[in-house]
C-alpha cells in the first residue's frame, strides 16, 4: 500500500488535504505539530479528526516556535488583526505569518515520511485565498520538491518523496465543496486563529473561512462569537 505523511493542524484545509489523500488509497500517518501557537484548539480539532478516521500512529510533535518573535501567532504580545470582511485583507504578508513555518513543517514530514517508507506528503496549503504568506506559493512547493530530490537518502536513490498540495489553487468555495464530497467532518475543525469555545469571526482565517462557506451555499457548522 502507499503510504504517506499528511500535515494536519485541525483547520478545514489541512482536514480536507487529509481526506484527499485517505481517498487515493494512501495509508496516511497524520503529523501535527504543537509549535507554540497561542491556544491549543486547533490541537484538539487534530487529535477529534484523526479519531473519526479511526487513523493509527498520529504523531503531535512539540517544535517550540516562540523564539521566532514577532508573529502574532506565537507572540502574546502581537495581537491578532480583525476586520470586517475578508475583502479587507491586504496583499502584503500579514503579521500571523510565523516565519519558515512551512520550511520547517515540511522538513519534519520529509524526515518522517523517509522513516515510514512512504512515497507523498499531504499539505493543506492554498494560494487563491489566502492571507498572502510566501511559502504557501506553488513555486515554493516545486523548489521543496527539488530539495528533497538532492537533500535526502530516498531522493538520492531516485524515489524522494513527492509533495501534494491538493487544494493549492482552489478557492475556499471550492475547498468546501470538496470537503463536502468526501464527507468531511467539518464540524470537528477548528480555523480561527483565537483559542476560546467560539471562533472569533474576525481574523483572517475566520472571514475567508466564512467566504468560502458563503460562496458555497452551505452554512458553516462552527459556533461564532
Amino acid at each position: 500500500m502507499m503510504r504517506a505523511v499528511s500535515l494536519l493542524s485541525g483547520g478545514l484545509d489541512s482536514t480536507v488535504s487529509l481526506a484527499y489523500a485517505l481517498s487515493k488509497g494512501y495509508d496516511v500517518t497524520p503529523l501535527t505539530v504543537r509549535y507554540g501557537q497561542r491556544h491549543s484548539r486547533e490541537l484538539e480539532s487534530a487529535r477529534r479528526v484523526v479519531q473519526h478516521y479511526g487513523l493509527k500512529g498520529h504523531v503531535v510533535m512539540d517544535l517550540d516556535l516562540r523564539s521566532f518573535t514577532g508573529s502574532a501567532l506565537t507572540s502574546e504580545g502581537v495581537a491578532v488583526p480583525e476586520r470586517m470582511s475578508a475583502s479587507d485583507i491586504g496583499e502584503g504578508i500579514p503579521v500571523t505569518y510565523v516565519p519558515a513555518r512551512n520550511i520547517i513543517f515540511l522538513s519534519v514530514a520529509a524526515g518522517l515520511c523517509e522513516t515510514i517508507g512512504g512515497e507523498a506528503i499531504f499539505i493543506g496549503a492554498n494560494a487563491i485565498d489566502y492571507s498572502g504568506y510566501p511559502d504557501c506559493r506553488p513555486e515554493f512547493f516545486e523548489a521543496f520538491e527539488r530539495t528533497l530530490a538532492v537533500g535526502t537518502k530516498a531522493g538520492v536513490e531516485g524515489h524522494a518523496p513527492k509533495v501534494h498540495a491538493p487544494i493549492l489553487r482552489m478557492t475556499k468555495a471550492e475547498i468546501v465543496r470538496l470537503g463536502i464530497d468526501l464527507t468531511v467532518p467539518l464540524e470537528l475543525t477548528w480555523s480561527c486563529y483565537q483559542g476560546g469555545e467560539k471562533a472569533c469571526g474576525r481574523c483572517d482565517s475566520c472571514l475567508l473561512r466564512l467566504k468560502g462557506f458563503e460562496e458555497a451555499g452551505t452554512k458553516d457548522p462552527l459556533d461564532y462569537r
